[in-house]
């Protein structure tokens, strides 16, 4: 039986190596080894998704005692380093001398036999000299790169962007816990009936009052496991996604399009807000994708969200026209760091091409909608670049669509008519919502 420290090593050697995305990678690493108790599990998946999320902190910490760059390690030697710096600096229910004679242990067992010593004496310099920063005022990059472990270019972005305050506000907020926000399933449940159902199957749960109908889980778990979950009584749904569509405000009776719907969130909860009236057409390019739609909206009992395999940069003209469009983009996804740590090791050059590709789906949305109908963009990005700048374009262009204000009344960083969600401010994911209307045939333009 394999350990939870080698379970956890092979998970992040294959992340490494691989560029494996860590919540795949530990599902499916799990689901194989399933001898490993629910502490084990737990403890797994706190020390891949922690020593992913601190990789650069833990970096710095190592460099400090090594003769010879990180980079030229063996990948088996620099996992295991990792793994080891973590549970010292970040673990605080870990004994120090555990960390370091397990990373030993785990030194002999897997190709790095040779090194058991560097092991041993590196950790060791990191359990007694503890946590380190580089000099500099609290105002370095430098510095505020290993503080939050959040590279240079995406913390002077934000600072450029929204602030030097509200950088940090959404770096600090991304080493948080992450919470799980559930969407009553309001055709079947209620709000404090699904609170009740929870707690009967041993499930804490706070009903939140960001948005309406969605609660909170006092802890993290496996809630596809649960009996309201099999009975569809509720999706998970962070706060700005159930935002977004609060937004769109979709109204019984009408039709909607949700362009980039997978895993489908947004058009379940539309679907609600509209009482099961009307039609949510939810469209995404990769069939495995539309059929996770599909199996989503049959569990909670959503049979007017109508799942389509389609590009949604290509226009239909078989799909008809819509009284409101959602089209929530593919984005660098900055405003999730705290959710998927690996984002943060995105390069500029690999968001630098997403803009053409956002506008361009925005232009073919419009094309769906009709006349006085009302056509919302968003992502999950913290990125002007992705954000407000696609937008401007966009009513540069398409003269015949107007800005109109967004969620006046929710907390948020705002430019113009757009809104921007962030963690610190708003208590949700980090996330930006920009709505438009379609001015009618009467109307000037």
């Amino acid at each position: 039986m394999k350990s939870a420290r080698q379970t956890a090593f092979e998970i992040l050697l294959k992340i490494q190596k691989d560029g494996a995305y860590s919540n795949l990678a530990v599902d499916s690493m799990l689901t194989e080894n399933t001898q490993l108790d629910s502490r084990d599990t737990a403890f797994v998946s706190a020390l891949v998704y922690g020593t992913t999320e601190r990789r650069i902190s833990v970096d710095y910490n190592l460099s400090l005692y090594l003769t010879q760059p990180l980079k030229k390690l063996k990948p088996e030697l620099l996992a295991i380093l990792r793994m080891g710096a973590y549970q010292i600096l970040f673990m605080d229910k870990v004994p120090e001398s555990a960390a370091v004679n397990e990373s030993v242990k785990l030194a002999k067992e897997n190709k790095s036999a040779f090194a058991a010593a560097l092991v041993n004496a590196v950790l060791r310099k990191v359990a007694q000299n503890g946590f380190i920063l580089p000099d500099g005022d609290e105002t370095s990059l430098e510095k505020l790169e290993v503080l939050y472990s959040i590279p240079q270019w995406i913390l002077k972005l934000w600072i450029d962007s929204y602030g030097f305050e509200n950088a940090v506000g959404v770096a600090a907020k991304s080493l948080e816990p992450s919470k799980v926000v559930l969407r009553a399933n309001t055709l079947n449940t209620t709000v404090d009936g699904l609170v009740s159902v929870l707690e009967s199957e041993g499930v804490g749960a706070t009903v939140s009052g960001i948005v309406e109908n969605s609660l909170v889980l006092e802890k993290q778990g496996a809630v596809e496991k649960l009996v309201a979950f099999r009975e569809g009584l509720f999706h998970v749904q962070d706060f700005a996604s159930q935002l977004c569509v609060k937004a769109l405000d979709p109204q019984p009776g009408e039709t909607v399009f949700d362009l980039c719907s997978a895993p489908g969130g947004k058009a379940f909860t539309a679907a609600q807000r509209m009482n099961g009236e009307g039609s949510v057409n939810a469209f995404d390019i990769y069939q495995s994708r539309v059929e996770l739609i599909r199996s989503g909206a049959k569990r909670l009992g959503l049979p007017n969200v109508k799942p389509f395999l389609s590009d949604a940069s290509v226009f239909n003209e078989n799909y008809g026209t819509a009284d409101r469009v959602l089209c929530d983009v593919p984005c660098s996804g900055l405003g999730i760091i705290g959710r998927k740590p690996e984002v943060r090791f995105k390069t500029q050059d690999e968001i630098s091409v997403l803009p053409e590709l956002q506008f361009s789906i925005l232009c073919n949305a419009r094309r769906y909608l009709k006349d006085s109908g009302t056509l919302i963009y968003s992502t999950c990005t913290l990125n002007p670049a992705e954000n407000e700048e696609v937008c401007n374009r966009f009513l540069n262009e398409c003269r015949e669509f107007q800005p109109v204000p967004v969620l006046p009344d929710v907390s948020g960083f705002r430019s113009d008519e757009f809104l921007t969600l962030m963690p610190h401010l708003s208590g949700t994911d980090g996330f930006f919502i920009a709505a438009f209307k379609k001015r009618g045939c009467g109307n000037e333009l």
